[in-house]
């Protein structure tokens, strides 16, 4: 029998600084196989630079692989109706991209995921255009699962597929 549990310990309204201080509290210490860390939007709404914004994801990440714990990052996702924050969102996610892939990462593309061909948050995806709606975080968790827990499960189970 395969045991899988999910913990949410993601916390509405924080920045990634407040992430980065507990991330011992609540990843390190508790060992899990795999962890998903999604941070930057709010950083990026009180107009903090998008490497800063990276710096503290990276020790996030460093400290999940330097306790054998498989980081997956994701981008950010987009907005609808404030076009100037689009921009900022772009920059940091190639940064998280780079930052990835320079550590054999996998990433998951939320912004994409969740975006239009202009690259605006999709309007089924947001009530306000900032914030996810429930069609939202449905489109990010099937991202998610298709493009790393499917792949973490069957590695748990010794190569079968997970659909």
């Amino acid at each position: 029998m395969l045991d899988i549990e999910f913990l949410n310990r993601g916390v509405v309204g924080e920045l990634t600084e407040n992430m980065l201080s507990r991330f011992r509290r609540d990843v390190t210490e508790i060992r899990p196989d795999a962890v998903i860390i999604l941070g930057g939007s709010n950083d990026l709404g009180w107009g903090l630079e998008p490497k800063s914004i990276v710096e503290n994801l990276a020790i996030m990440y460093d400290a999940a692989l330097q306790n054998k714990i498989q980081p997956v990052s994701c981008t950010v996702p987009s907005v609808l109706g404030l076009d100037d924050g689009i921009e900022p969102r772009l920059k940091l996610n190639g940064l998280i991209k780079k930052c990835s892939a320079d550590r054999e990462m996998i990433c998951i593309d939320v912004f994409l995921a969740t975006s239009d061909s202009t690259g605006r948050l999709r309007m089924e995806y947001s009530n306000d255009g900032l914030h996810l709606s429930v069609a939202g975080y449905e489109a990010m968790a099937d991202a998610i699962f298709s493009g790393a827990v499917s792949g973490l499960i069957s590695k748990r189970l010794g190569g079968w597929q997970v659909q």
